[in-house]
């Protein structure tokens, strides 16, 4: 759907853009209301359950009709947790062209699927002249389940009409999910950043799927539709079809592991909304507990047994990448701040873990560190003795040194353990999920390969430019593609309680290691 005749006669090329810019933005779509689910055999729901669905989709497109449903098959499914992990959980996925009534069927056994749930479409149109594509328009679907039995798995196809996935000869497209337990018991997840689509990032998908993982954490820069990442309409390179090749390229691990990001500056695309993540929010449907829904979808928080899960949007704060500076008007960092005081507090957590994109503390000769998070979240992180950051953004692995108030308060070998209530914080740049590498100016230094420097000459982002520094805390450096695995271990009252932190190579190799070790309540 082009600008109407009567306005392209008094418009410019440059009017006419802007016009279908607007006219297309996220913010034009609605989000529906909810449907009743009941119980099923096994008691798999609560009763009373339900599961958001859309009532109607505002078009974005032209409606060209639909095809024969049975020659659509969805793919790029993706899971994402509600609120709260043990009752509440999100399918996603997309379909090629537009379909009828999709839906998801869902039960406690594959032969069991006879509760069927309206699923909601948002539509995402691109117009030509956006980018490397012509007109090009997605559709992402979604299915938000809540009323779920904790520690339960559950069976679930997606469909439309023509595609109902418990016919016979489709049952080979069902999926499962398990939700959190509702009592504490360890559990792994997995977290790396700066995905985007390629044989190494295929590869380190092929690998986390064998770490079982309860969920996995990406720290941002995610698909890479947006190779400029500066996050302003005159970026180049631009093309929203890399996001169908991202989503059926992670398909194998987040049809069944709930996938949680947190965005990056790439996943700022601003032609879709004034905060650019118009995109994003059609495409994820993420916990809504966060500060700033409007401006920082991307922000939220969830528990996980003994472990809350902070995720932040760095863009907000950050002196390097200034597109989005400012945006939550401070209300941002205030949350996070009354989310740490309140986990803190609680009797039933143990871990605080926090994720985004922009390092707080990484010598790499391409983006360093962030003076916005250091001068913003690191005071919290300290005073709240945060037990794990883990960010992306410069493509490499690197691990530091305990840290408290810039310097190094204890060095931590591999191998060694950090106790963050007296020690400080641990930071993990893991950036190398699948882009090309970066580079490192101190000889890499890594599990079976290791070597200590003193000092390593580098540089922080602060407002005005870039500020040389000379750190201790560079502890690890490992320069291919790699991922983060975490085991978690809770503790009765009064015992330690640990974080088994792995450095996982490409290539199955184990790069790092080391413990975070905190006295159970």
């Amino acid at each position: 759907m082009g600008v109407p005749e009567r306005l392209a006669e008094r418009m410019s090329m440059a009017e006419q853009h802007e016009y279908l810019r607007a006219r297309f933005s996220r913010r034009t779509m609605i989000r529906g209301g909810a449907v009743t689910l009941g119980a099923v055999a096994g008691g798999a729901f609560v009763p009373g359950a339900t599961a958001q669905a859309a009532v109607s989709t505002t078009r974005t497109a032209p409606a060209t009709g639909t095809v024969d449903g049975a020659h659509v098959a969805p793919f790029g499914r993706h899971l994402a947790y509600g609120t709260d992990p043990r009752t509440e959980m999100t399918v996603s996925w997309q379909v090629p062209v537009a379909v009828r009534k999709p839906f998801i069927r869902i039960g406690a056994h594959p032969w069991d699927l006879s509760r069927t749930i309206e699923a909601e479409v948002r539509t995402l149109f691109t117009p030509a002249g956006v980018g490397a594509s012509g007109n090009h328009t997605q559709y992402y679907v979604h299915a938000r389940l809540t009323h779920l039995r904790p520690g339960r798995t559950y069976y679930y196809g997606v469909g439309h009409q023509g595609f109902d996935p418990a016919q016979p000869h489709l049952l080979g497209t069902l999926g499962t999910f398990t939700t959190a337990p509702s009592h504490q018991e360890p559990f792994t997840f997995t977290a790396f950043g700066d995905e985007g689509v390629s044989y190494h990032a295929l590869a380190n998908n092929s690998l986390l799927l064998g770490q079982n993982p309860a969920f996995h954490l990406h720290a941002g820069d995610i698909a890479y539709g947006d190779p400029t990442g500066q996050g302003r309409t005159d970026d180049t390179g631009f093309d929203s079809r890399v996001w169908d090749q991202f989503l059926a390229q992670t398909e194998s691990v987040a049809k069944s592991v709930p996938w949680m990001p947190a965005y990056g500056n790439h996943d700022m695309e601003a032609w879709y909304s004034p905060n650019g993540y118009g995109g994003e929010e059609a495409r994820w449907t993420l916990p809504d507990n966060g500060p700033d829904k409007k401006n920082l979808p991307g922000v939220y928080s969830f528990v996980y047994g003994n472990t809350a899960v902070i995720s932040l949007d760095a863009n907000d704060i950050s002196f390097e990448i200034p597109a989005n500076l400012g945006i939550s008007g401070g209300t941002q960092t205030t949350w996070l701040q009354a989310q740490l005081k309140k986990y803190r507090a609680a009797h039933d957590i143990d871990f605080i873990v926090v994720f985004f994109h922009h390092c707080a503390y990484c010598t790499s000769t391409s983006h360093a560190s962030e003076g916005g998070v250091r001068q913003e979240w690191v005071p919290l992180f300290e005073k709240y003795t945060v037990d794990l950051v883990i960010n992306g953004h410069n493509h490499q692995y690197e691990r530091t040194d305990v840290i408290k108030g810039d310097k190094v308060t204890k060095k931590l070998p591999i191998g060694g353990t950090a106790y963050p209530e007296t020690d400080g914080v641990v930071y993990v740049t893991a950036g190398a999920a699948g882009r090309s590498l970066y580079a490192f100016s101190a000889p890499l230094s890594y599990e079976g390969n290791e070597h200590d420097v003193d000092s390593v000459a580098s540089f922080v982002n602060v407002k005005g430019g870039k500020q040389n520094e000379t750190v201790a805390w560079s502890r690890v450096r490992y320069l291919d593609y790699s991922f983060l695995r975490v085991d978690v271990t809770p503790a009765p009252k009064g015992r330690l309680a640990t974080l088994t932190v792995r450095g996982i190579a490409e290539t199955g190799d184990q790069v790092d290691h080391f413990t975070v070790a905190r006295r159970s309540k």
